[in-house]
């Protein structure tokens, strides 16, 4: 089993001058006014990653209509963001230790607003697509910079003992900046799209200048950076995300499909091999002998296949089927994090009384239960219906998130905690981005065989009809009522007396989408049962869970 040792009393215990001078993380011993400050800094410092985790699934209709993207197309602007955070986090989290925490922030947040304000600047034609991909991923790039060492700065600030409940905050605070995503979205969306992307340079002005007056530490590990390893992950993530995204433009039967997928698995089982036999390795791997830290990130990972897609999904959903407007979308989902915010300090309060495997599990049960009964009322066409299983989804992830981000990062080697959330941050950005793209998936195929077969039976040839569909699958625009079939011919008139139907069959290939969640939170439960149990103490030692009252 991986060493704790360092966790809670080494990295939180520095000397009070090193924060002063660089010399070493937050200290214990600062008081509580300090820790609020830096708290509150890393918390803006995060917040523009979340907001622009969901603000955009919301505009997204918007953003298809004026740039004539297709909906396949727009997963994948959405699925650059996800990609780039998931292949540069653990470079991220290593920059952070070696050059320290203050810079990455820094520099992360600058990339960040700068690739926002292109987002929002981009032309239409036939660059939109291409221009919107590359500067999200540059967006993501920023991201992965920012978020490990913001929250390597909240971890070293807070003894062990106090972890769960101070991340749990952290992340129903970054849960309600990601709530309040949708319904920021909505109303600038009102306006216009593009003032999605330019809400971000507030925010960031606001970061810069508290993580200044923070006096956020910035400690640095003289190592060498793994250059190599860099672009082994980077390339391997990328490669087997793209052809998993791709399988639904391609086709599962395609070799490019299979090829682009299996050369990226191969990357990544080099990059493994290249990490065992590295001095200075991006990631210790020694790390996963953890039982308990394996299972954790497993937990992640699954749990991160519903937690981000979902909230593309369910906006979508909202304004194709329920006819709703992008805000009223935005409330939509809030259903969902009201659910998440309530939960997360409970697991938080777990975590601490009696480890993360009853919170795993529970939050995995609840989470599995919670995206099943809510996929069984998507049909129903009534939202008022669905807010119950909603907030019962998001309450299972709410509850299950933070201790198992907290645990893993209490196991960290040498308290390298820029290093072991770059690994979890990784994990659940890969996992969110092949969520995007094998659901995305998923929904083309089923609205194209649904709606192929809606058209045939109001007597359209089979060839026509499915051609018909898999337009209307790809070019879904979030606006059916004020984007009617006009014409005159045959096609047209069917459309029109199709609308309710076409409506249907999008809201049952959601529910299998929807299913499929629930499926991926039954295997994180499974994942849970592999914790052996234990819990790091403040000493920096494990102990058995079973033996704290709850």
């Amino acid at each position: 089993m991986a060493s704790v040792k360092g966790t809670g009393g080494t990295a939180a215990g520095t000397s009070p001058g090193a924060a002063g001078n660089g010399g070493g993380r937050a200290p214990r011993r600062r008081g509580a006014p300090d820790r609020a400050v830096t708290f509150t800094a890393m918390v803006v410092a995060v917040a523009m990653i979340f907001v622009d985790q969901t603000i955009v699934s919301i505009a997204a209709p918007s953003i298809i209509e004026e740039l004539g993207l297709s909906a396949s197309g727009m997963q994948r602007v959405v699925n650059a963001y996800l990609l780039a955070l998931a292949a540069f986090f653990a470079l991220g989290g290593r920059l952070a230790d070696i050059f320290g925490p203050r810079r990455m922030l820094v520099a992360g947040t600058l990339v960040f607003v700068v690739s926002s304000a292109l987002c929002g600047s981009v032309p239409t034609g036939e660059f939109a697509e291409g221009w919107l991909i590359v500067f999200r991923a540059t967006q993501g790039l920023g991201a992965a910079l920012v978020f490990p060492a913001a929250l390597a700065v909240v971890i070293g600030a807070f003894p062990v003992d106090e972890r769960g409940r101070s991340l749990a905050l952290f992340y129903v605070l970054a849960g309600s900046l990601t709530a309040l995503g949708p319904v920021l979205g909505g109303w600038l969306t009102a306006w216009t799209w593009r003032a999605i992307f330019w809400v971000n340079v507030p925010i960031a002005v606001l970061s810069l200048v508290l993580t200044a007056v923070a006096h956020v530490p910035d400690v640095r590990r003289p190592e060498r950076l793994d250059l190599p390893g860099a672009v082994l992950v980077a390339v391997g993530l990328g490669l087997s995300v793209l052809g998993l995204q791709q399988a639904s433009a391609w086709g599962w039967a395609s070799p490019a499909t299979w090829a682009c997928t299996l050369a990226g698995l191969l990357v990544l089982v080099l990059f493994c091999r290249h990490e065992l036999r590295t001095d200075e390795p991006l990631i210790k791997l020694r790390v996963f002998r953890d039982r308990a830290f394996t299972a954790d990130v497993l937990v992640l990972f699954f749990a991160m296949l519903a937690f981000v897609p979902v909230m593309f999904f369910a906006s979508v959903y909202a304004q194709i089927c329920l006819s709703a407007s992008p805000d009223e979308a935005g409330f939509y989902l809030l259903y969902f994090f009201a659910g998440f915010g309530l939960s997360a300090q409970l697991g938080g309060r777990i975590l601490d009384k009696r480890g993360a495997r009853p919170a795993m599990m529970l939050g995995s049960a609840v989470g599995c239960v919670g995206f099943a009964l809510w996929a069984g009322k998507l049909t129903e066409l009534a939202p008022h219906d669905q807010w119950p299983y909603a907030a019962l989804a998001g309450a299972g992830i709410g509850l299950l998130l933070s201790p198992a981000a907290t645990d893993a990062a209490n196991r960290s080697i040498d308290a390298s905690y820029g290093e072991v959330t770059g690994i979890t941050q990784t994990v659940r950005n890969f996992a969110a981005a092949v969520g995007m793209a094998v659901f995305g998936t998923v929904l083309v195929h089923v609205t194209t065989s649904r709606v192929t077969m809606t058209l045939t039976t109001r007597g359209m040839p089979e060839a026509e009809a499915r051609s018909l569909a898999r337009g209307v699958a790809e070019a879904v625009t979030g606006h059916p009522d004020d984007h009617r079939a006009s014409g005159v011919g045959p096609i047209s008139a069917v459309l029109r007396t199709a609308d309710r139907a076409v409506r249907m069959d999008y809201a049952e290939a959601n529910q299998r989408v929807f299913y499929g969640m629930a499926i991926a939170m039954a295997a994180a439960l499974l994942c849970s049962f592999l914790h052996p149990g234990t819990r790091v103490t403040p000493k920096g030692t494990e102990e058995s869970g079973e033996q704290s009252p709850v």
